[in-house]
Parts: structure tokens; C-alpha cells; sequence
């Protein structure tokens, strides 16, 4: 396996690292070409001037370290820019979409628990797995995951798709999903979120596959489902428009790199 996750960095400070630096919902990227990034891949990158703060080891690629972390954005190197890590995640290779969501959520971990949530001491970085412990209350304080359902819901020949008030692309459409709630199970939770955001009811729940979704700390859980009864009511605070789509018009998708993407392809190889 080419990556290679680790809590213990190297001993020493490596002449060459990767770096995934990180700005609000954005991540620096080497831009090689117009048509070609690449993550950061520096030589002697322990000069001061590059201003990287908040660093956090976490493994090898091919041997080389790894580190997450931030910069100013008035010291950006030559040939470097911030993207939308959202954008990384259509273009990059599986193994660097991996890592950069992994390096997100290790990033965010980092930084939002420097201080503890219970009594607010200072808190402390375990040597021996990714957690900050607070040394007044002992609370531990390891990286956040939040649970989240999404589901390819079928009537007969069609799928239902939906644009979501919050997607960056308005246009596009996708399955829908929903965060898990204390005290439910994760079919509770597809039931309620569906009926929720459209008013219909499902049946035949199926779980289909999983992804982690760094946006910021989700894990995405796959389901498939069958339309029982209702009609299609949205909730205007979180659904722009619903509708049932045949898989020979479809509307602007996710790709497949994505497991939204992965759902809507299923439905359409079904149907072949």
C-alpha cells in the first residue's frame, strides 16, 4: 500500500514532505500546469519564511512523510494556490482524494480541540494515537466522525434526485441524505430523512457500501430503498426541487468517484 498511516513522526525533520494545507474549505495544491496539480511535495520545507503553522504528522506516501496543516495566505509558495478541496476530489487519484480527506479530518481534529470542551484547560497531544487529553479532567478528545445516511431511492423504473439548498453547484442534483440522530438506528434515520425532505415513505431498505465524506468529519453510509406511498412534499429549507428521473435523463449528477455517484451509476446499470 502505497500510503501508510502513522502517529509517530520520523525522528528527525525530513529534507523532502508532502503537505496538505488547509484554509477554511480549501487546500493548497502545486500547480504544475493548467491542466495539471499535484499536493505539495516540498524540498526543505522547514524554511520559516513558508510560515507553516499547526503541523500534524500523519504517515508515509512512497516512504515520504506526511503532514497536515495551515499557512498564511500572504505566504503561499510560487506556483501554489488554494482550490475548493471539493474540486481535489473530482480530479484527484483515489489515493490522493484518500489522503486528503484523511489529512482533513486529522487537520480539524488538530485545531478545534486545542482546548477542552468540559473545563477548557489546555489540552495535550497523545504520543501514541490521535487524541488530545485534557490534563485537569482526563478527557480525550480524538477526531470527530459524524454518521450520515444517503440513499438511492427507486419507484418502478426512476430514481429519486434531488438539488439541495447548501450544494455549491445549484444545478446539480443527487440522492438524498441526512446526518443520524441520537437513539436511532441507521434505517430510523433513512426513513425519517426522506420523509423529512420530500414526505414520502420507503421500504425495503438495503445498505449498499460507505465512504468517508470529509466535509467536515462525515461518514457517508450507503442505502438503497423502494418508494412505498406518499407524494413528493419538500422541505424548502433543505430541498430546492425533488423529482423521479428515468436513467436516459438523467440531470447534472455527481461523478462516480463519489458515493453519491456510485448510487445514481447503480441505478443506471439496473436498468439496462
Amino acid at each position: 500500500m502505497d500510503f501508510i498511516k502513522s502517529v509517530i513522526p520520523p525522528p528527525f525533520l525530513p529534507p523532502t514532505a508532502y503537505f496538505f494545507i488547509f484554509s477554511d474549505n480549501h487546500i493548497l495544491i502545486h500547480q504544475i500546469s493548467d491542466t495539471n496539480m499535484a499536493i505539495p511535495c516540498m524540498e526543505n520545507p522547514w524554511d520559516k519564511s513558508l510560515g507553516l503553522k499547526n503541523l500534524c504528522y500523519f504517515g508515509t506516501y512512497n516512504t515520504i512523510p506526511c503532514y497536515c496543516g495551515n499557512i498564511d495566505k500572504d505566504k503561499i509558495p510560487p506556483a501554489h494556490n488554494f482550490i475548493n478541496i471539493r474540486t481535489l476530489y473530482t480530479m484527484a487519484e483515489d489515493v490522493f482524494r484518500h489522503m486528503a480527506g484523511y489529512a482533513r479530518q486529522i487537520h480539524d481534529w488538530n485545531a478545534n480541540f486545542k482546548f477542552c470542551s468540559k473545563c477548557g484547560t489546555q489540552t495535550i497531544r497523545k504520543a501514541t494515537e490521535f487524541a488530545r487529553v485534557c490534563p485537569a479532567c482526563d478527557l480525550h478528545h480524538y477526531p470527530r466522525i459524524s454518521p450520515a445516511i444517503i440513499t438511492a431511492i427507486i419507484k418502478e423504473n426512476k430514481i429519486l434526485l434531488a438539488r439541495g439548498v447548501n450544494f455549491p453547484n445549484k444545478k446539480m442534483f443527487s440522492v438524498l441524505a441526512g446526518f443520524v440522530e441520537p437513539g436511532e438506528t441507521l434505517e430510523e434515520c433513512v426513513q425519517r430523512e426522506v420523509f423529512e425532505e420530500v414526505g414520502i415513505q420507503v421500504k425495503n431498505i438495503t445498505y449498499f457500501k460507505s465512504q468517508s465524506w470529509p466535509f467536515p468529519d462525515s461518514l457517508m453510509i450507503g442505502f438503497t430503498a423502494q418508494y412505498d406511498h406518499g407524494q413528493i412534499s419538500m422541505d424548502t429549507t433543505e430541498v430546492l426541487d425533488a423529482d423521479w428521473f428515468d436513467a436516459d435523463h438523467l440531470p447534472m449528477v455527481p461523478g462516480k468517484q463519489v458515493l453519491a455517484g456510485e448510487l445514481i451509476n447503480w441505478f443506471v446499470r439496473s436498468q439496462e
